[in-house]
């Protein structure tokens, strides 16, 4: 015998719909209210009435949700809303996914109007459809019950679903018909037609601050970026308007911030992100960067240089190159600000500004509709935070620093939905940690591109005047000349200048031994790999040498003299590695000779062996005219050929199709050396950057400091090394590095 069974829900799963899925009275309200833009309510008024002060709730205290939207008629209200989880918008976003002004449908899970059991026990809804001559009543009464329906009036009892009863009454239009009705600082007559829906036995707190917060919430239900440039005016009514009450009384929380915060966004950001747009098709963000277009790929090296990038789609992108990305094309706009003391100008905020901006952060819109919590103060939906907290604080923008939208819609991204409690995305698949990455990515490429060359800009007009101009130093005589008839106080600025020249020698002695060191760990850590390999081969090579000598019978004194001199070989072979290495030391410093620049080339060309045969790389030495010679220490010339070959060798490894390529040409007629490769070159944005201390175009592998050091050692011997800027030193399509050893004074 076989029994057909029957799911029999009990009537606490309203308690899971409404009480316990919604998070708070505020999210509520929004759901609430998103019915009512479903239904192309032009207007949602929203009273608090019977409050106390500070909206203390009392016991006649109910809230009252109108609108002037379409309506629903008697078969709705039978069939779809007293039915939980009803398919009827979703099905009707199958055949039309927009109302009847263009909006798209938000709902379709429904469930959406169990939120209003968050704010009370007793429901009153009054609808009344377009051109219809009769108004709906629907009363569901809750207060008998306790809040997880285990009792009645206070006795226990089984309580099922199908237990709860509801009652509809039909009748002549008395609540909802064409009439004058305050909205705000107007008067209109209302349609006759739309929704009116009261709340009792309220549950939860008020204040003004909640109500303030709610209306906060409910003004950034739509996008607050739009026409950031020409911000609309507290008088403009926007096409969907939620009012609040108290009573009779409007309540007036300004809309002022948004103008004030479009004010910011267009004159004090530092950097503005605009019309951007992710396509999915071709794995590309296009956008305008301050006004300038700009396109960024996602096999650029910029963006598979980042840490973020490997671990969301593998070293090599592999991931990437296999499936793509599965969330969909979407659109962006971030615009980032400098909370920093260093900020200049327009760029500086005050700390009213600057709270103004921490109560924004990166807003998420489906169809120009908010997806909560994402853009709250609280919320750090990209981990922005968490990952300069538990990475590199210096990698990522700070969460508050940046105040922007992400938009994406029904129609592109179906795999980005909305969890059931309405607390962000539901983790599906691919599609959302795709669509998580490739934000993060992009916020970090943010961070590391233009955000650090508006720093290095930055730094550089305040330190290069202080240093260049010696001002510390020009202060200091200047003071001495206006105390010229104070000797005591002269001789004291007299001392504070030699402490001051002391310490500066002292720092400059620092700075030039941390960058020898940097050299030689570059070297160690390039040398280390064969010297590694060589080292095991040759305990192999003595191992088997001992294991012979154990064994009975006479030694073949070939064998012996064969393993010797294979031992020999490597231990020459590490021998001359390390002495390069050595050259890099400090005692190896200070003395200057003529150096044929080719035998140092060549040396580093050695070190690198292992990397250009893995890589595939051509090597080639061109000379012209006469030796190049150089007077300077094999120390700079290391240093120099060092990062010039492990610059070459990471950019040549991301270049895509094609043989690779490196060449140098050796000019003994002009004393210039050209180094070059056939690469993805040097971005034109780059170009004024890459000498900078800790710029770099490498992802977070960069140090930032190779470079830089080449050029200040040169410098210090009155060399100079600079990027190509004509054809005639272009060698290869790459980049192309002019490093002349013609002194200034020659």
């Amino acid at each position: 015998m076989k029994d057909t069974l029957y799911f029999k829900p009990h009537a606490r799963l309203l308690t899971m719909l409404g009480d316990q899925l919604i998070k708070n009275e505020r999210i509520a309200l929004v759901e609430i209210i998103k019915n009512s833009y479903d239904a192309d309510a032009s207007w949602v008024k929203v009273t608090f009435e019977g409050f106390g002060s500070n909206f203390k709730v009392k016991p006649p205290s109910k809230i009252i949700i109108e609108d002037d939207g379409t309506g629903m008629t008697k078969t709705v209200l039978e069939q779809h809303w007293i039915s939980p989880a009803t398919p009827i918008k979703k099905l009707a976003k199958a055949t039309k996914d927009s109302t009847s002004k263009g909006r798209k449908i938000q709902g379709e899970k429904g469930i959406g109007r169990f939120a209003l059991l968050k704010l009370g026990k007793t429901i009153s809804i009054v609808t009344r459809p377009a051109n219809s001559q009769e108004e709906y009543r629907l009363a569901l009464d809750l207060s008998h019950y306790d809040d997880d329906f285990l009792s009645v009036d206070g006795k226990s009892k089984t309580l099922f679903l199908e237990d709860i009863n509801l009652s509809l009454s039909v009748g002549k239009p008395t609540d909802i018909k064409a009439e004058r009705i305050a909205l705000g600082a107007r008067e209109e007559v209302r349609n006759a037609h739309g929704t009116r829906i009261e709340v009792t036995n309220l549950r939860g707190s008020w204040t003004e601050h909640r109500v303030e917060e709610v209306y906060e919430d409910l003004i950034r239900l739509q996008s607050i970026f739009d026409d950031i440039s020409k911000a609309a005016s507290d008088e403009e009514a926007p096409d969907f308007e939620v009012l609040i009450y108290k009573d009779a009384d409007f309540q007036n929380f300004s809309r002022g911030y948004v103008k004030q915060l479009h004010t910011l966004i267009d004159q004090s950001a530092v950097l503005r992100i605009t019309d951007g747009a992710y396509d999915e098709s071709k794995k590309t963000f296009k956008f305008q960067l301050n006004g300038k277009a700009a396109t960024l790929t996602l096999n650029d090296p910029d963006i598979t240089g980042l840490a973020l990038f490997r671990e969301a789609f593998g070293e090599e992108g592999e991931t990437l190159r296999e499936r793509g990305t599965k969330c969909g094309p979407f659109t962006f706009g971030f615009y980032v600000f400098d909370f920093s003391k260093d900020a200049k100008g327009k760029h500086q905020l005050d700390g009213d500004e600057k709270k103004l901006l921490k109560d924004h952060r990166i807003y998420l819109y489906r169809d120009n509709i908010r997806v909560y919590p994402y853009g709250d103060p609280e919320d750090d939906w990209l981990q922005t935070d968490t990952y300069r907290g538990t990475k590199a604080a210096g990698l990522f923008l700070s969460n508050d620093q940046v105040v922007g939208f992400v938009n994406i819609t029904q129609k592109h991204n179906p795999r980005l939905q909305d969890k059931t409690n309405r607390e962000g995305l539901i983790e599906m698949g691919d599609a959302t940690s795709d669509f998580r990455h490739l934000l993060q990515i992009f916020l970090a490429w943010v961070r590391k591109k233009p955000y650090e060359q508006y720093r290095v800009k930055l730094k550089q007009n305040k330190d290069i005047e202080i240093v260049r101009k010696e001002q510390v130093r020009a202060g200091l005589d200047a003071l001495e000349l206006r105390l010229a008839n104070n000797k005591p106080a002269q001789a004291a600025v007299q001392e504070v200048a030699k402490l001051y020249q002391a310490e500066r020698s002292y720092l400059i002695q620092r700075a030039e031994t941390t960058e020898n060191l940097a050299g030689v760990g570059l070297s160690v850590e390039t040398a280390s790999h064969d010297i590694m390999a060589v080292m095991r081969r040759g305990l192999v090579a003595l191992d088997s040498l001992i294991s012979e000598t154990q064994k009975a019978g006479a030694l073949s004194k070939d064998f012996v003299n064969r393993e010797l001199m294979s031992l020999r070989g490597m231990l020459s072979f590490v021998e001359a590695q390390l002495k390069d290495i050595q050259l890099l030391f400090k005692s190896t410093k200070q003395r200057r000779k003529d150096i044929r620049v080719k035998e140092v080339l060549q040396k580093v060309e050695k070190l690198f062996d292992r990397s250009l045969k893995k890589e595939k790389i051509a090597f080639n030495i061109v000379e012209r005219g006469s030796p190049l010679v150089a007077k300077t220490t094999d120390a700079v010339l290391l240093q120099l050929f060092l990062n010039l070959f492990d610059n070459a060798v990471y950019w040549l490894h991301s270049k895509q199709g094609g043989k690779q390529r490196v060449e140098v040409l050796l000019d003994g007629e002009e004393n210039v050396l050209i180094f070059s490769d056939n690469g993805p070159g040097i971005k034109a944005d780059d170009a004024a950057y890459i000498f900078e201390p800790f710029y770099s175009g490498r992802g977070e592998e960069g140090r930032g400091l190779g470079l830089y050091i080449a050029k200040q050692l040169l410098e210090r011997h009155d060399y100079s090394i600079d990027l190509a800027d004509t054809k005639r030193h272009r060698l290869l399509s790459g980049a192309n590095f002019v490093v002349s050893f013609v002194k200034a004074e020659e």
